[in-house]
Formats: structure tokens, C-alpha cells, sequence
């Protein structure tokens, strides 16, 4: 995908503009994406932050899964997941569901691991401290528009796929 192809992508996308928004706001990237979904979730506004706050920077800075996608997958799990162990069929077609949007993000960005998506060459945890959100961080950051098309994503298959509430 071209980078106007993508910013086209992301202008489409309500939910995206949202959740690039929340980040801008301080939210870490997964709680941006529950945040531009949380009209859709069982659950109010504080435990909806509060479960996915240690998401962020690829799972508390240890720049693993990126953290929209950790979004994407608390997101996909209120909305279609399972709750009784005991149903194989259901536990599938979810991590189908995780496999699907994964690899639709991949196709964008070319990983869903936060250290390689911003070229960090060292695996393991950042410092646990945060950058500071200033104007030159979000310069430097390709983080927006990965949260803006994991919310795109997320968004597109909702609407190819409506939930029962």
C-alpha cells in the first residue's frame, strides 16, 4: 500500500481518525484503539482504559506485539470472543479472527512487533519510563497511522461481519 493509498484508507475511517486522535491525547496505542471503539464494548469507560493500558509500546515497552494490535484483539474479543472453554469451534474461529486481522496489518506495515515496525535493532524491553508526547516525538513516530489502520482494519471487518450485541 502506497503512502497515499493509506492515508486515503485512514481519511475513510472514522474509527481511525479517532483512535489517532486518543494517541495524540496522550492514550497509549492500544487504549486508543479501544477508546475509538468503545461505543461498541460491554464495559465502561474506566475499565475499558484501565484493561488495556499495559498494552502499550508493544506490551509495557517490551516492544513486542505492537500495542494497536493488542487493541484490535481486546476489541475483537468483547465484540466475538468466547466464554466457555469447552467449545473448540469457537475458540478456532477467533484466533482465526486474531490470524485474519494480523495478517491484513502485516500487509501494510510488514510486522505487528512493535521494536521492528519502529527499527529498533535491540529485542527486549525499552526503559519502562515514556516518552515525553511532544511535538518531535510525534514527528519521529510512525505509531499514528499504524494505530489509525489497525483501527481501519478492525473497522472494515466489523462492518463485513456485524456482531450480536
Amino acid at each position: 500500500m502506497t503512502t497515499e493509498e493509506l492515508d486515503q484508507f485512514l481519511e475513510q475511517s472514522p474509527r481511525a481518525q479517532k483512535a489517532m486522535a486518543a494517541f495524540y491525547d496522550g492514550y497509549n496505542c492500544a487504549q486508543a484503539i479501544v477508546l475509538a471503539f468503545e461505543d461498541l464494548l460491554p464495559l465502561e469507560h474506566q475499565s475499558a482504559m484501565m484493561l488495556s493500558c499495559s498494552f502499550g509500546g508493544g506490551m509495557g515497552r517490551l516492544r513486542e506485539v505492537c500495542g494497536s494490535m493488542s487493541g484490535v484483539f481486546l476489541v475483537l474479543g468483547m465484540l466475538y470472543g468466547y466464554d466457555n472453554p469447552k467449545d473448540p469451534e469457537a475458540k478456532k474461529q477467533q484466533y482465526e479472527r486474531v490470524q485474519l486481522l494480523a495478517s491484513r496489518f502485516r500487509e501494510i506495515h510488514g510486522s505487528i512487533v512493535c521494536r521492528e515496525l519502529l527499527g529498533l535493532s535491540i529485542p527486549g524491553a525499552d526503559a519502562p519510563t515514556p516518552s515525553q508526547r511532544t511535538p518531535e516525538y510525534y514527528a519521529k513516530r510512525p505509531c499514528p497511522k499504524m494505530i489509525g489502520s489497525a483501527a481501519a482494519i478492525l473497522e472494515q471487518y466489523i462492518a463485513e461481519h456485524p456482531f450480536s450485541a
